[in-house]
């Protein structure tokens, strides 16, 4: 009868530590499941604010303005002048690129200065044309 209640004990006593690992092994899976969930809002955060700044930059003009600011800043007019553009054209351009955080303005009198808020703006435009050069230079490889 004893070795019977000790035999029970033990199966009780590892039916236990089964259901206490599956434990750990769920919390663990779920707190694996919350950190991704939290990771994938983050990333989808991050794209929409890609997406965001690619639609600022897929216009020419909005890409030439970025590119003469790329060498420093640059007052409207000039800006205005260099694109043979209307005011409120460069002012629509403007308020469109400062809109996704790419471009700032100061002020200084009647003039308004432009400048890249960001020095990456730079960059990721350079790094664009280099891709678009090799596509171009690719495509005319093919035909030749």
């Amino acid at each position: 009868m004893a070795r019977g209640l000790r035999d029970t004990r033990m199966r009780c006593l590892a039916e236990r530590v089964r259901v206490l690992s599956l434990e750990r092994s769920l919390f663990s899976t779920i707190k694996v499941m919350a950190a991704t969930k939290a990771a994938i809002k983050r990333d989808t955060e991050l794209f929409e604010r890609q997406a965001r700044i690619c639609k600022a930059f897929a216009h020419p003009g909005r890409l030439q303005i970025l590119d003469l600011l790329g060498h420093g800043e640059r007052r409207v007019a000039e800006l205005q002048e260099a694109l043979g553009i209307s005011k409120t054209s460069i002012s629509q351009h403007m308020a469109v690129l400062k809109s996704v955080g790419v471009l700032s303005t100061r002020r200084e009198g009647k003039q308004v200065y432009c400048s890249l808020a960001m020095p990456e703006v730079k960059q990721a435009c350079q790094l664009i044309r280099r891709v678009l050069q090799a596509q171009i230079a690719a495509s005319h490889r093919l035909v030749a």
